[in-house]
């Protein structure tokens, strides 16, 4: 009797897509309840929200410190807020 064979495929790594998707989802809800407290419009709160999250993506590829994730989230929603449209 012989066995079928198997092929050989290469193991599931972690991607940095991966890595951010978590941190959005950890981070997301405090982010955007900061951002509707700052601007009371739920539509604005969702592109500051985008935002901050679009900006820190660029940030976090030399970032290792996640501790200090929250605070340059909160600050990108203050500029992103104070920013002229």
């Amino acid at each position: 009797m012989r066995l079928p064979l198997v092929k050989k495929t290469k193991p599931l790594t972690k991607s940095k897509t991966s890595r951010f998707d978590r941190l959005v989802a950890r981070y997301y809800p405090a982010v955007y309840s900061f951002a509707s407290q700052f601007t009371d419009d739920p539509k604005q709160a969702v592109m500051l929200t985008h935002d901050a999250f679009t900006r820190t993506r660029k940030q976090l590829k030399n970032r290792r410190d996640e501790r200090a994730l929250a605070s340059i989230l909160i600050s990108a929603v203050i500029r992103a807020g104070l920013a002229p449209a």
